[in-house]
């Protein structure tokens, strides 16, 4: 037999969704002070890389956001 899954209200699931997503936005928060420490205490290069990592980590931050307003809206 098959089980029912259980479905989540609209609260629930925003209450997830940002459980989740705050994890990327730390992340590349994180990454990104990295790469500023690595620029500033060791090669400029290095620091750099760490950094443009870290902004492409926020913008699918922004896209995964903007995908389910869309969807929810």
């Amino acid at each position: 037999m098959a089980k029912r899954k259980k479905r989540l209200s609209g609260q629930q699931e925003f209450e997830i969704m940002k459980l989740v997503l705050d994890k990327f936005l730390w992340l590349g928060f994180i990454v990104m002070g990295w790469g500023m420490y690595k620029s500033l205490a060791g090669t400029f290069t290095d620091g750099i890389w760490y950094m443009v990592t870290g902004a492409i980590l926020l913008i699918v931050f922004l896209v995964v956001i903007v995908k389910e307003y869309e969807i929810i809206k």
